[in-house]
């Protein structure tokens, strides 16, 4: 699936929802006591309650083993609804004009979660029982002004290095050469377009969301306090840092001749189809790549043509990138029967059922107590093993998500130099922060 930011129209619709909320009559309470709810029995009886669940068109089966189990477990009904794409535009305009589900994937990160307007249509959920079993990455994330909003039910994306061994074993590459820096990852990539008959990486210009990748790894020396400042409008996108990364991308990478030739029309699924095939020898992307590949190829087939590595700007680390999938809310709904019966829900979900969920889904446990299920490609594991040290992108850390991937494929057609694109940023970066009322802008 893909990891795209919000579109611009998105954010400034939810940026609206607020006056919508405050007239509804569910949203005057304010949650003070939410945290004080007493932890239910997850498979007590629920005969007769039936609650809605919105979905992505592409996740609409993603809940389908918990539902059907709680369902057996507990009498409930789960009606999962799937909102047309883009979900997370469409999303936002439902809630305005009053709609709201039960329950509902949304993206748990400090740009996106709060454009569903949490602190008056959300269920608080601290000091539910699964929190203090989440890993620590997972419980950075769902969280807005120091209270929980989002059940973290799988793990962030990894972003890291897809290599094809065969490429790398022609250019004389060995797990020791591995990049400590994205400098030594050029580098990396001038000894396969050197030795192979392979393009260095391969870039998806034609979709478009992949290109923010290789910007993203060159800011993960930006302390929090940058972040901080961003955040207040103190510090803006048409910083040097930034203008410097998007520079060294087109310069070092596209410019030095790293990628394939089709680098402006490239795809998703010709990344995957080049990497497989040894036409590329890297792709950097997320997690959603790695499942493409499992959707194609068995465990074995992948652990022995494909690996994977973590890399940052400095240092050989991964970075995690939220998406809609890794977080559920809870909606308040002025029945109380139902908001329980929700909080009900993501019990069980992270309770009693979750092993079975994991196995099922065949994907990492968010929660260090329960195994990760066996069978899993090593590059799958390889990300688990790096989760716990990764750095959020900036889906995770700004409080709004531009659009960049649309502002770096303008200057892949030579429709904006560098500086164009990191104002392009800074201008929507601000324009919506603004309508949010974010203090600074």
């Amino acid at each position: 699936m893909n990891r795209r930011v919000l579109p611009a129209l998105a954010l400034i619709c939810a940026a609206g929802l607020a006056a919508t909320a405050c007239s509804d009559p569910t949203a005057g309470d304010s949650g003070a006591g939410d945290a004080e709810q007493t932890a239910v029995n997850p498979t007590a009886r629920l005969d007769g309650v039936k609650l809605t669940m919105w979905t992505a068109q592409n996740t609409v089966n993603a809940p389908k083993q918990v539902i059907d189990a709680f369902e057996k477990a507990t009498g409930a009904e789960v009606d999962t609804q799937a909102i047309p794409d883009l979900y997370e535009q469409n999303v936002p305009t439902k809630l305005a004009s009053g709609d709201r589900p039960d329950l509902m994937f949304w993206q748990p990160s400090i740009s996106t979660l709060p454009f569903v307007q949490p602190g008056q249509n959300l269920l608080t959920l601290d000091g539910e029982p699964w929190v203090s079993k989440l890993g620590d990455t997972e419980k950075s994330l769902g969280v807005i002004d120091g209270k929980r909003y989002a059940a973290i039910v799988t793990s962030p994306a990894m972003l890291g290095v897809y290599y094809n061994k065969d490429v790398f074993k022609q250019a004389g590459i060995a797990e020791k050469d591995f990049p400590q820096s994205y400098d030594e990852l050029l580098a990396l990539g001038h000894k396969v377009a050197d030795k192979t008959d392979a393009a260095a990486f391969y870039e998806a210009g034609g979709d478009k969301w992949p290109l923010q990748w290789q910007m993203q790894v060159q800011l993960t020396d930006l302390d929090r306090q940058w972040w901080a400042d961003l955040n207040a409008g103190r510090k803006k996108w048409t910083d040097p840092v930034v203008v410097g990364a998007v520079k060294k991308y087109k310069d070092k990478l596209l410019g030095a001749g790293l990628a394939q030739k089709n680098y402006r029309t490239g795809t998703f699924t010709g990344q995957a189809d080049a990497l497989w095939k040894g036409e590329a020898g890297m792709v950097l992307n997320v997690t959603s790549f790695q499942s493409q590949l499992q959707a194609k190829y068995s465990t074995a087939e992948i652990d022995k043509k494909i690996g994977w590595f973590p890399v940052a700007n400095s240092s050989a680390t991964g970075l995690y990138s939220p998406d809609q999938t890794n977080g559920v809310v809870a909606f308040k709904t002025g029945d109380e029967k139902r908001q329980n019966a929700a909080r009900q829900f993501l019990a069980f979900w992270l309770g009693p059922d979750y092993p079975d969920y994991i196995k099922a889904m065949k994907i990492p446990s968010v929660q260090p107590s329960v195994p990760t299920p066996g069978g899993l490609p090593e590059t799958s594991k390889a990300q688990v093993a790096a989760l716990p040290k990764a750095i959020g992108v900036f889906q995770a850390k700004a409080i709004v998500a531009p659009d960049t991937h649309l502002y770096l494929a303008d200057m892949i057609f030579g429709k904006k130099s560098p500086q164009q694109v990191a104002q392009a940023i800074q201008d929507q970066f601000a324009q919506v922060a603004k309508a949010q009322g974010a203090p600074g802008f």
